[in-house]
């Protein structure tokens, strides 16, 4: 119940809040809506393919004092015909990130069905399309992953 009582806050301040740090820009059919504030101005969007599932990737990152770079947040869209239903992508991810299924929470976004844990949010838009939301947990807090996660909507088509 905790988890609904997260989301209803976070939907309340991205209404709030708008786009409050400039948006996401689109990425793969999808536009991001809010950036937190505090992520860094490195972007990097990123292509890639594992087990039959195309992943668009969109990362920011921040500089580190020792010349590297840490990621603050990444959103990633899904695609793969094995994505049947919100069990298939939490198993399908579950492989991929190599962890146990049970470290994440059932949720909805919208009306859309998920799972969450304290930096990670992902969701199935339809059979085959999947979103993937996560945030660095030593940096921001779960209403700052959750704003970010629920102002992605699919773009309106142009037909």
């Amino acid at each position: 119940m905790r988890w609904i009582t997260w989301l209803a806050l976070a939907l309340a301040l991205t209404a709030t809040i708008g786009a409050g740090r400039a948006g996401g820009g689109m990425l793969d059919g999808f536009e991001i809506g809010h950036v937190p504030g505090g992520v860094g101005a490195t972007v990097s969007d990123f292509s890639y393919e594992w087990e039959d599932v195309a992943f668009a990737s969109r990362v920011w990152e921040h500089a580190t004092p020792d010349g590297g770079h840490a990621v603050d947040l990444t959103v990633i869209v899904l695609r793969g015909d094995r994505l049947t239903d919100a069990d298939a992508l939490r198993d399908f991810l579950a492989a991929y990130h190599e962890c146990d299924p049970a470290t994440w929470r059932p949720t909805q976004i919208g009306n859309w069905p998920g799972f969450m844990s304290d930096n990670q949010l992902f969701w199935l838009v339809q059979p085959g399309v999947a979103v993937d939301v996560r945030a660095d947990p030593g940096r921001f807090r779960i209403h700052d992953l959750l704003a970010a996660a629920t102002s992605i909507r699919p773009a309106p088509s142009h037909d």
